[in-house]
């Protein structure tokens, strides 16, 4: 949502899932399958949350970035599931000594869906309109660039500060490279240069993609690819068995011996930058008390949490195991009903009835703990159950609300903690000083020990609380290879996503 941050309503659903451990250290492959890939295979992928409408660059919502970022529109430089920054439009990139240049060779002979070539200006057009358009989502990580401006093959942006992100933006919303003087209705089509072209929207349940065929790079492995949204996983399951989908996202692990048992499908678990974030409004009321902030937290079990999603991690601040920063801060809030209603009681906060917002694709799972573990210390919990729409209206735009509940799937998104404005309604300035040097830093280890010191004292004023690091949880039918596990639900790239018959 709003600038850069990803909220996904995804795998939790019904039964409650998301995913956990199992998988840790080194990261999983995309799924491999026996069999030659059919050329002409279509690939039905089950997804959870549909997109409100097309338009990427003023439409908030990870769905949008899942499926159109890499796959139907690129970027100079894009990244991959693990983080790396790699050429995408851009054939190879050069930055200054001081990181004040960055100079971009733009590949030749690109095309866009529409049969339009590629070329420097559109990329000079798409950057600078993404810069000086503020309602644009991400505009405001181009607001350190001063110049951009294009010499032959050479694209070249000047900045007005080293900004150690702003490669990573590039790889993002903010970093999109449309045709200049497009008419296309961005709500409702696309023109891209990915390896794929929007087909077809069948809105309320499914997007088609097919095969480009005049695509610059390696052509896409299946000839069509159909994104089906189906947020119930019983549903799914059910559908999978059937023969209807050949890939489940967004899955619940705790069907794992449900989807394997005929030994068609597998199921597969990735790690993410998924966190799942319980949000306090700070405004005003009982929860501007740091006191009822700290109680809630050391009342809420995660680990059992994490054992009821069948797949994931703990998590104790606002920076996941995948991104720069990351500290173990389990010290800060563990786990003690004692403590916290010793906490409340301090606080005069006995007897304490607060409501808690959440989509209602999210399912019963997380509520219903939560709802046990805080009456436990005297709080009496309401559960208000929304639709993904309103959540937004409500929660994320106007910040009516007590406490709320979502998955936050953008990695490298701990600019919102030093944002007064944003939803969480966190304001402090010694972290939004160390944010800012953090951004300065021309240094990658001293941006990340940056980023460190901050998150700890976002932790240590529980300006919020982190139910789990979760995980990408899907089943994968055994005629399919190709298959992205890492942060799938943050981008999903399926160029390689690959079916053989049979």
């Amino acid at each position: 949502m709003l600038r850069r941050t990803a909220l996904a309503a995804t795998a939790l659903l019904a039964a409650g899932a998301l995913l956990l451990s199992g998988c840790t250290g080194s990261q999983p492959a995309p799924s491999g399958s026996a069999g030659t890939p059919d050329p002409d295979a279509t690939v039905n992928v089950r997804l959870v949350l549909e997109p409100g409408n097309l338009d990427i660059r003023e439409t908030a919502g990870s769905a949008l970035d899942q499926i159109l970022i890499d796959n139907v529109y690129q970027g100079l430089i894009a990244r991959t599931p693990d983080q790396k920054i790699v050429p995408a439009l851009a054939s190879d990139y050069e930055v200054s000594a001081d990181k004040l240049t960055y100079t971009f060779t733009l590949r030749e002979g690109v095309t866009f869906h529409d049969g339009q070539p590629l070329t420097p200006q559109d990329v000079v057009w798409s950057l600078t309109q993404e810069r000086d358009t503020p309602t644009y989502r991400d505009s405001a990580r181009l607001a350190n660039v001063a110049t951009i401006a294009a010499e032959g093959q050479k694209i070249t942006l000047t900045l007005k500060a080293p900004d150690s992100t702003l490669l990573w933006s590039l790889t993002g919303r903010a970093g999109l490279v449309l045709k200049e003087g497009d008419t296309i209705d961005r709500k409702t089509a696309a023109n891209g240069t990915g390896p794929f072209r929007l087909a077809d929207w069948r809105e309320g349940d499914s997007i088609v993609f097919e095969r480009f065929a005049d695509y610059w790079g390696t052509p896409s492995s299946a000839a069509e690819v159909v994104f089906s949204y189906v947020s119930d996983n019983q549903a799914a399951l059910s559908g999978a068995l059937a023969g209807e989908f050949d890939v489940l996202t967004g899955f619940d692990a705790n069907l794992k011996d449900q989807v394997e048992a005929n030994g068609d499908f597998t199921l597969e678990l990735g790690d993410s930058t998924d966190k799942g974030t319980l949000a306090f409004n700070q405004t005003s009321g009982p929860l501007a008390d740091v006191r009822v902030r700290k109680a809630i937290r050391q009342a809420i079990d995660k680990k059992s949490i994490v054992e009821a999603l069948g797949a994931g991690k703990t998590m104790y601040g606002p920076i996941p195991s995948l991104d720069p920063g990351y500290e173990d801060l389990s010290e800060v809030a563990p786990f003690d009903p004692e403590a916290a209603r010793k906490m409340l009681a301090e606080a005069g906060a006995e007897n304490l009835s607060l409501t808690l917002t959440i989509p209602s694709a999210y399912g019963t799972t997380i509520p219903q703990i939560l709802v046990s573990n805080l009456r436990d210390v005297g709080i009496t919990l309401k559960v208000n159950p929304v639709e993904f729409p309103t959540w937004i209206n409500d929660v994320y735009v106007n910040k009516d609300y007590e406490l709320s509940f979502v998955l936050h799937t953008e990695a490298h998104d701990f600019e919102n903690w030093a944002n007064p404005d944003y939803y969480f309604t966190y304001d402090n300035p010694e972290v939004q000083k160390l944010y800012t040097e953090a951004v300065a830093a021309t240094d990658d280890a001293a941006a990340a020990d940056l980023l460190k010191q901050a998150a700890r004292i976002v932790s240590e004023d529980d300006a919020a609380d982190w139910l789990y690091n979760g995980q990408s949880v899907l089943a994968v039918a055994s005629n399919v290879s190709g298959m992205p596990t890492v942060n799938v639900n943050e981008r999903l790239n399926v160029a390689e996503l690959a079916k053989s018959e049979g």
